[in-house]
């Protein structure tokens, strides 16, 4: 019994000591290209949409608020069928990257948009005002004033949504992405250890996501050195 033991749990080492690479190079060049890309695309769309509502454009504002009530009242991974199994019937096919980009930007974005919204809203409207004073027009006061202002107000909440959007990539793997979780999925299917794979995949998303709460930790020191990052 005692030998049985000791050769499972040698067996158990053995496929975790070859998997784990394997996860973390999934991680380097999957996961983390594809939550860069899809928070870049959010980051995008929120700035867009915060700016249309700040502006109070009326009809496009009706659009951009029914655009976050749409993505916010339905689950991500409904989403990401929709888009990769649901539009091929319209003619529209999309590989399972780009389709996963798709659907993590545009539903992170509804998120940051609200984000990127409440960190406009709390900039003064006397500093619209002063750079009207100093003779700028209104493009270049929200480029040169109101905005980076907004982004230091909104980088912690900003900072947060890149980690669970990293987080959030694993369901990626629901149309066929290989990423980590995928990738830990396929050698379950090979060596049946459950538990000891999909906890040391955990382990790696947690060391990704230590590694940015660091970078987060770092930006927002700088910032505060150099204006201040409001809560």
């Amino acid at each position: 019994m005692d030998e049985n033991g000791d050769f499972m749990n040698e067996r158990l080492w053995n496929i975790l000591l070859d998997s784990f690479p394997k996860l973390l190079g999934y991680g380097i060049r999957v996961t983390v290209p594809l939550t860069i890309l899809s928070f870049s695309l959010a980051l995008v769309i929120a700035v867009i949409v915060a700016l249309i509502q700040y502006a109070q454009v009326k009809v496009l504002r009706q659009l951009c608020r029914f655009y976050i009530w749409i993505i916010r009242g339905t689950p991500l991974l409904v989403q990401l069928y929709i888009v990769f199994f649901g539009l091929p019937s319209l003619g529209i096919r999309l590989d399972a990257f780009p389709a996963a980009v798709l659907v993590f930007g545009f539903n992170e974005g509804a998120y940051m948009a609200e984000t990127m919204r409440g960190a406009l809203e709390s900039v003064s409207r006397g500093q619209m005002e002063a750079g009207y004073c100093v003779g700028l027009n209104y493009v270049q006061v929200m480029a040169h004033v109101v905005l980076p202002q907004a982004f230091r107000t909104a980088f912690p909440a900003l900072s947060n949504s890149m980690i669970s959007m990293l987080k959030e990539t694993s369901m990626a793997a629901t149309i066929t992405v290989m990423e980590m979780f995928r990738q830990a999925q396929v050698i379950n299917g090979r060596v049946y250890e459950s538990l000891g794979l999909y906890c040391e995949v955990a382990v790696i998303y947690l060391l990704f996501c230590t590694l940015l709460t660091w970078l987060q930790r770092a930006c927002e020191k700088r910032l505060a050195r150099n204006g201040g990052v409001r809560a």
